[in-house]
């Protein structure tokens, strides 16, 4: 597995992507009972989305040195992910295993422990992306806020909340966190699904308003088969309809989205604490165009079973 630095050559603050969050083996038994173990966790799973788009990407994230951590190696390493040193520090590798209800429904049971490792104080990211379990359960989660408001001035934010209840807890546990972490961010991408776990009693597009107007540049809601809405800081509004696609499953569809959102508002220049006026100005084309790519970024990932992200070539 890679550690740290980037290719030969390159230094360290030429336009890189730090993804903080958690990894881990998801364990899913089939139904012949028999059971696999698959390298996920969404903050990973984007980190590979954007790695195989060909983007310079470092993971802060936290598994054992055993033999499921052999496995998220593998899979981090054969798409170009490097990893901290600090990485390796937990008593076990984390695991979500799937328990199928008696209605066919799935169950996530999550044994998973979360530090952030110790990132070089040196470090001047691109952009910055946290989510998912790692931003929203105590007491690690209050270290990815911490990276996040220290990288705020150099680079862009992006956030996926990404709710898990299993493993965080009642929403009124985590709510404050998650609005904080969406305050501090540029860039914020929910599902309806998050919304209205964290807020029953309101119109998840209401919700997406109200965070939006707390911080970020850039809110998206994706609404699965249903489509996206986007809205900007300065007042664009763009639906986006999903393209068809024969649906193998949804793992990982958001996550390999938020891969191609950042990796289209990277290409256009729009990335960079310098660049932060910009992407609230940003224009409809742009904005459709950022759209347009995630949404084909996960249609190719819901074709296929897995968290399995495209690469550059596929697109």
């Amino acid at each position: 597995m890679s550690e740290m630095g980037g290719p030969a050559g390159r230094p360290l603050n030429d336009g890189f992507a730090l993804v903080v969050g958690e990894s881990l083996v998801d364990i899913v038994p089939d139904a012949a009972g028999d059971v696999g173990e698959y390298p996920g966790g969404s903050p990973m799973n984007t980190a590979v989305g954007l790695a195989r788009l060909g983007r310079d990407v470092r993971l802060a994230t936290w598994y054992a040195r055993d033999a499921r951590g052999a496995l998220v190696d593998a899979h981090l390493a054969a798409s170009g992910v490097q990893v901290l040193p600090g990485t390796y520090g937990a008593a076990r590798t984390p695991t979500a295993k799937v328990v199928f209800q008696p209605d066919g429904s799935a169950r996530y049971v999550f044994d998973i422990s979360w530090h952030v490792p110790e990132i070089p104080a040196e470090w001047r990211p691109l952009v910055v992306h946290a989510g998912s379990i790692g931003a929203s359960r105590f007491p690690g989660c209050s270290e990815v806020l911490d990276v996040l408001r220290r990288f705020h001035p150099v680079a862009t934010i992006t956030y996926d909340p990404n709710a898990r209840p299993h493993a965080i807890g009642d929403a009124d546990k985590v709510r404050a966190q998650m609005e904080a972490c969406a305050a501090t961010s540029d860039v914020v991408k929910a599902s309806t699904e998050d919304l209205q776990w964290l807020y029953p009693d309101r119109d998840p597009e209401a919700s997406a308003l109200e965070w939006l107007a707390g911080g970020p540049s850039l809110l998206v809601l994706t609404a699965g088969a249903d489509g996206v809405q986007a809205w900007t800081k300065s007042g664009l509004r763009l639906r986006q309809d999903p393209p068809e696609v024969s649906v193998s499953d949804t793992v990982g569809a958001g996550d390999s989205f938020m891969a191609g959102l950042i990796h289209q508002l990277w290409r256009a220049e729009l990335l960079g604490a310098e660049n932060r006026t910009k992407l609230a100005a940003m224009t409809l084309e742009q904005l459709s165009a950022a759209l347009g790519f995630a949404t084909r970024t996960a249609a190719i990932t819901l074709s296929r079973k897995g968290a399995n992200p495209p690469w550059s070539t596929e697109l």
